[in-house]
């Protein structure tokens, strides 16, 4: 399998979008604990744009190496090609989705027609999502579920020095800014589906889906300032993160958290101190026993996944362009081959496109 070339997305040199070539490339070889994944779809996330770019938001010291060429992407689903002699839990044919080997550094990653990938990373494809929808889950859905209801892993933060625990969400008030994204949609149903009350802060156009999703009350940051007035609050998670997240911690109550999901930058810590709050945050890992905890509920209706916008494999510069822009609306999703076919909505056209099983729920 090994000499079998493949479609892929490379770039040879860091840089803008424009440096994401769409070309041949080996086909992966499957190495023990492994299984060969045809990929149908796979989701774009910030850590794509972040290698893209030689991670130039890190200090220097903190930038990982990469390897050039260098293909990009953690979340695909697809169809199992290939097995190891060694894996049991996956056989040819089976549908799957996962986050692949996170992190890593774009060695024969997602945005690709085929990828190898530890079957421990994988789990079955929900049955009532195509594989558009399901590629759009695994780095968000496992961000929000290792958030804010099971860490399950143990590698060290080097943001802070304590180990990440999510706290009881039961009767609990939660206010989720950036709840319109990938991750905060989908943290806002979690959230809901473990009995909080839950604020949802977004910008005008994503009222109706966000209240759609359960959201008991929403706050349009473009004519509100939260911070200005909301009070009392158990859990502020921050979806969007960065220097600015500090602000939040007015609205929390003693003994409440704060948990940005993209810290670098926080410099609040005195401050939260002083308040009694605590601020957490950590960094995602790959999980497949989590994602088949996730499908479950996906698979019931409880969790929903809204896609943005579907791009060609062959486009992902463009699609690069359209999360550069801001704004998004669920996940954007790259299709392989056919898959694009398999769900409706135009591609690269904003959709907030549901599974067609849930269309007008």
């Amino acid at each position: 399998m090994g000499g079998r070339k493949m479609k892929a997305i490379r770039f040879h040199e860091f840089g803008a979008p424009h440096v994401l070539r769409y070309e041949e490339a080996p086909t992966p070889v499957t190495k023990p604990g492994e299984v060969l994944v045809r990929v149908k779809a796979a989701g774009l996330n910030p850590p794509d744009w972040y290698l893209r770019e030689g991670y130039k938001a890190l200090p220097p010291e903190w930038r990982p190496s990469v390897t050039f060429p260098a293909i990009p992407g953690s979340d695909v689903s697809g169809i199992v090609e290939k097995v190891a002699d060694d894996v049991t839990a996956f056989s040819v044919g089976d549908e799957v989705f996962g986050m692949i080997r996170f992190p890593s550094f774009g060695e024969s990653l997602g945005y690709a027609e085929y990828v190898s990938a530890p079957a421990s990373d994988l789990a079955a494809k929900p049955r009532h999502l195509d594989h558009i929808h399901a590629a759009a889950v695994p780095m968000s859905g496992l961000t929000a579920w290792q958030f804010l209801i099971e860490l399950g892993h143990n590698e060290q933060n080097p943001l802070q020095p304590e180990r990440h625990s999510p706290v009881p969400l039961a009767g609990k008030s939660v206010m989720i800014n950036g709840a319109a994204g990938g991750v905060g949609h989908l943290a806002l149903q979690l959230a809901k589906h473990e009995g909080a009350r839950v604020i949802a802060v977004a910008s005008t156009r994503h009222e109706a889906f966000l209240r759609e999703l359960g959201a008991d009350e929403f706050i349009d940051y473009t004519k509100t300032k939260p911070e200005d007035d909301v009070r009392d609050i158990d859990l502020v998670v921050d979806a969007v993160g960065g220097p600015a997240s500090g602000r939040f911690l007015r609205t929390i109550r003693r003994g409440g958290a704060l948990f940005p999901i993209f810290p670098l930058g926080f410099a609040g810590h005195d401050e939260a101190a002083d308040r009694g709050v605590t601020v957490s945050a950590t960094q995602v890992r790959s999980s497949g026993d989590q994602l088949a905890k996730l499908a479950r509920l996906l698979d019931s209706g409880e969790v929903r996944v809204a896609v943005d916008s579907t791009y060609p494999l062959s486009e992902a510069a463009v699609a690069h362009e359209r999360a550069e822009a801001g704004h998004i609306q669920g996940k954007i999703v790259l299709a392989v081959g056919d898959a694009i076919a398999d769900q409706s909505g135009q591609a690269g056209v904003p959709s907030a496109q549901w599974p067609p099983r849930m269309r007008g729920h």
